[in-house]
C-alpha cells in the first residue's frame, strides 16, 4: 500500500466526487459556483489573495447576477445571506512581495466588507518561510487544493491565447498565458481538509473555528467529476514551530511516488530544484530501463530573484538527469504561437501523475522550499480500480494536450504510435500553435553568488536565527518575515517621536511639577490629589515618569513611592477602563482576528512586553493602557503585570528622590554617572524581576 498517515500523507479521507480543474478560468468558474451555493461557512487560505481578481470563469464575463471582483462578491454573499461567514487567511508576506500584492489587503478585505467577512494576516510560520497552500473549504462539504491562488494574473483558459483581452491585472496591464491545476474534493476528503484550514486559522488568529455545514449541496455546477467513491491521501508540509511537530510529508511522498513507477512520470512544476528528488528519478531510471520521465515547467521565472536562483538550481537538477536526457527524460516548457507572434506559458502547476496508478495535485513545489520550508498541501489518488486507472491516463493526456494543442484522445492515438513512448510524444505533437520545446538554461550566477541567494530564495529549512532567539527567549519569537520588522520599527518610531514631544514641551519639566507637589507636602489631601493629577495626567498622555520623578522629589523616598505607585496603577487602570469601553470594536476593526495573538502573547509574556516599555521613560504608558483595555485583556494579569514591570522604575526614581528631577533638567558629569550607574541597576533589576516571574509562570501553566 502506498499511502501511510504518519508517513506520506497526514490522513487518507473519502470523497464521493473529486475532479481536476485545469487552468484559471475553470477553477474560478467551479469556486465562483460553489460559494454562491454556501450557506454557513467559507475557509480560504492562500500565499496570496487580492480583493480586485476577477473571479470568473471561460467566458470572462460573469453571468449570474453577483459583482466580479472577489471583494464585491463576497460582501454580496454575507449580505445576502446573513448567516454566512467567510474567514480569509492571507500569508503575512515579506515585503519582497509587496509590489505584487494588495497594497492594504486589511483595508480591502477587513475594513470595507461586512463583520461576517473576517480576515485574518497569517504569520504562524517561522523566519524565512511562508504559508504556501492554496485551499478552499465550503460548508465542510466541497474543498479546493492545488496550485491556484485566488489572486490577479492568474484567470486563463485551456486555448492560452497569445492575446486574450480578459487576460489583464487591475490596472489594466496584460499579462502571457498562464497554466495551472486544481482539484476539488467532497465528502470525509472536503471536511478533512476543512479541518487542516481550521487548525491554520487557530494558529494565525488564536480562534477555534467550528464545523458548520449547510443543508445543501455546495458542488460546483458544470464540474463532472473525474473519480466516484475515492481515498484521497492529504500530504502536507509544515516546519516546526511554536510547539507545532514539522510534517515532511509532501517529500516523503515525492519518493515512494518515484520508487513506484513503472513505465512514466509526467510532472508540471514552477521549480526544479531539490537535488534529492532528482537524484531518486535518476536512481528509478537505472532501476527500470522502460521507464520515461517528462517535465514540464517555466522556460522563464517572473522575478529576478527566482530567474538566477532557480534557474541555477534547475541547471544542477537536470546535470543529475543528464545521461538520460533526450531519449527517455525531457525537459521542456510550452510555447504557443499565432499571427506571427509567440508567447511562453507561464507553467505554475504543481502535478505528479506516474504510470496510470498515481495522480497528485497540490502547492508543493520540486525545490527545497516545499520540502521542508514553507506549508504545502497535496491531494492524491491511488487507483485502485480499471475506471480509476483509465481517469489518471485521460488526465494526463488532456495535460500534454494543453501544451501541445490537442485533445486527450488525440494524445492518446500519438501515444499508441510511439509505442507508448511519453517523450516522443511531447516532442512531435504540435497542433493549433501550441507545442513543447526543450528548456534552455543559461545561468550566468558564480557559484558563490548562487549559494548565497538560494539561502534566501530555497533554503532546506526555515532561518537558523529562529532556534537562536527561541533558546534564548525561551520558545517565545516576536517577529517572523519582513512585514511584521516594518510594522514593530513604525511603533518604536513612533514611541520615538512621543518620547520627543514630551521632552522638549515645558510641561514636562520635572521641576515645575515638584513644585506643584511640594505645597501639598503637609496636606491630609495629598494623597487624593497626587491620585488625582496622575489619573488626570495619564488621560492627557503626560509621561508617567515625570510624575513618578516629582512625587518622590516632592514627598522623599518611601512616601512619594507609595504615592507614585498608587497613581501610577490608578491611571493605568482608568486608561484601561477607557480603552475597554471604547476601544474593544475599534481594534478589532482595526487587527481583526490578529488582535486574540496580541492579547494571548501579552498575556503570557505580559511581564516582559511591560517592563521592556517601562524602561524607557517616555509617553506610551497611557497608550499601552488603552491597547491592553481595548484588547479585553484580563484586568487582574494586566494590572499585576503592570505592578511588577514598572517595579524597578519606581525603586530606582523613589531612591535617587531630587537627584532625578535635576538630572533630567541640569546634569553635571557626576549627575551623568548617577543616572548611568541608576540605568544600569534599572536595567538588570528588570530582567531579574521578569526571569523570576517568567520561570513561576511557565513553572505553573
Amino acid at each position: 500500500m502506498l499511502l501511510k498517515p504518519d508517513h506520506n500523507v497526514w490522513r487518507i479521507a473519502r470523497a464521493e466526487r473529486a475532479a481536476m480543474l485545469i487552468d484559471g478560468a475553470n477553477y474560478f468558474a467551479a469556486v465562483r459556483s460553489a460559494m454562491i451555493k454556501a450557506e454557513r461557512s467559507i475557509l480560504v487560505a492562500g500565499w496570496d489573495i487580492h480583493s480586485r481578481t476577477r473571479l470568473v470563469g471561460p467566458s470572462g464575463r460573469a453571468d449570474d447576477g453577483y459583482p466580479e471582483t472577489f471583494a464585491e462578491f463576497l460582501v454580496a454573499l454575507v449580505t445576502q445571506r446573513p448567516q454566512l461567514i467567510v474567514r480569509l487567511l492571507l500569508w503575512d508576506f515579506s515585503v519582497l512581495y509587496a509590489a505584487e500584492r494588495d497594497p492594504f489587503p486589511t483595508a480591502t478585505l477587513q475594513w470595507a466588507t461586512p463583520p461576517n467577512i473576517r480576515f485574518c494576516l497569517d504569520d504562524c510560520v517561522p523566519v524565512g518561510s511562508s504559508q504556501h497552500q492554496k485551499l478552499v473549504a465550503i460548508d465542510d462539504k466541497v474543498a479546493f487544493s492545488g496550485g491556484l491562488d485566488l489572486t490577479v494574473r492568474r484567470w486563463d483558459t485551456n486555448a492560452h491565447a497569445v492575446a486574450d483581452p480578459y487576460r489583464v491585472d487591475p490596472a489594466g496591464k496584460p499579462y502571457g498565458p498562464f497554466h495551472d491545476v486544481q482539484m476539488v474534493v467532497d465528502g470525509e476528503a472536503a471536511e478533512t481538509i476543512g479541518d487542516l484550514l481550521r487548525n491554520r486559522w487557530a494558529c494565525a488568529a488564536l480562534e477555534k473555528v467550528p464545523v458548520l455545514k449547510g443543508e445543501g449541496d455546495p458542488w460546483p455546477d458544470g464540474v463532472t467529476p473525474d473519480f466516484i467513491d475515492t481515498d484521497i491521501g492529504i500530504a502536507r508540509t509544515e516546519p516546526r514551530f511554536d510547539g507545532r511537530d514539522e510534517a515532511r510529508e509532501v517529500e516523503r511522498l515525492f519518493f515512494d511516488a518515484i520508487d513506484a513507477a513503472e513505465r512514466t512520470i509526467y510532472i508540471e512544476n514552477q521549480f526544479l530544484t531539490a537535488l534529492p528528488v532528482a537524484e531518486r528519478i535518476a536512481k528509478r531510471l537505472r532501476d527500470k530501463p522502460e521507464l520515461e520521465v517528462l517535465i514540464v515547467s517555466p522556460q522563464t521565472h517572473v522575478s529576478w530573484l527566482e530567474a538566477q536562483s532557480m534557474r541555477v538550481g534547475r541547471s544542477r537538477f537536470a546535470a543529475v538527469l543528464n545521461e538520460f536526457m533526450g531519449e527517455r527524460v525531457a525537459l521542456m516548457h510550452p510555447e504557443v504561437e499565432a499571427g506571427g507572434q509567440s508567447a511562453n506559458t507561464m507553467v505554475h502547476a504543481k502535478v505528479m501523475i506516474v504510470d496510470d496508478k498515481i495522480l497528485r495535485v497540490g502547492s508543493a513545489n520540486l525545490n527545497n522550499r516545499s520540502m521542508g520550508t514553507d506549508t504545502e498541501c497535496d491531494l492524491v489518488i491511488v487507483a485502485g480500480t480499471d475506471q480509476q486507472r483509465r481517469a489518471i491516463r485521460r488526465l494526463r493526456d488532456t495535460l500534454v494536450g494543453d501544451h501541445c494543442g490537442a485533445r486527450a484522445a488525440e494524445v492518446a492515438e500519438a501515444l499508441e504510435a510511439h509505442d507508448g513512448s511519453l517523450v516522443a510524444v511531447a516532442q512531435g505533437l504540435s497542433r493549433n500553435g501550441h507545442r513543447l520545446a526543450p528548456i534552455v538554461d543559461d545561468p550566468t550566477l558564480p557559484p558563490e553568488a548562487f549559494a548565497l541567494i538560494q539561502n534566501v530564495a530555497d533554503p532546506e529549512q526555515p532561518i537558523g536565527a529562529e532556534e537562536f532567539v527561541s533558546n534564548i527567549f525561551g520558545g517565545y519569537v516576536p517577529a517572523r518575515n519582513f512585514s511584521t520588522v516594518v510594522k514593530a520599527v513604525a511603533a518604536g518610531l513612533v514611541i520615538v517621536a512621543l518620547g520627543l514631544m514630551w521632552h522638549f514641551l515645558p510641561l514636562a519639566d520635572p521641576q515645575s511639577v515638584k513644585a506643584a507637589f511640594a505645597g501639598l507636602a503637609g496636606s491630609r489631601w495629598a494623597p487624593l490629589v497626587v491620585l488625582g493629577v496622575f489619573v488626570v495626567a495619564g488621560s492627557l498622555m503626560f509621561p508617567v515618569t515625570v510624575l513618578i520623578a516629582a512625587t518622590a522629589a516632592a514627598f522623599g523616598p518611601w512616601l512619594g513611592f507609595a504615592y507614585a505607585a498608587v497613581g501610577a496603577l490608578a491611571s493605568a487602570l482608568v486608561s484601561y477602563g477607557v480603552g475597554a469601553a471604547v476601544g474593544k470594536k475599534t481594534m478589532h476593526d482595526l487587527l481583526g482576528p490578529r488582535l486574540n495573538r496580541v492579547r494571548e502573547r501579552i498575556a503570557r509574556r505580559g511581564v516582559i512586553a511591560v517592563a521592556a516599555i517601562r524602561l524607557v521613560p517616555v509617553a506610551p504608558f497611557t497608550v499601552i493602557n488603552l491597547a491592553a483595555g481595548a484588547s479585553a485583556i484580563p484586568v487582574f494579569d494586566y494590572m499585576a503585570g503592570t505592578a511588577l514591570g514598572m517595579l524597578p522604575g519606581l525603586v530606582m526614581i523613589a531612591a535617587v528622590g531630587n537627584q532625578f528631577a535635576r538630572i533630567l533638567t541640569s546634569p553635571t558629569p557626576y549627575d551623568i554617572a548617577v543616572l548611568a550607574a541608576a540605568v544600569m541597576a534599572w536595567v538588570g533589576l528588570s530582567i531579574g524581576v521578569q526571569a523570576a516571574v517568567s520561570r513561576f509562570w511557565s513553572g505553573s501553566r
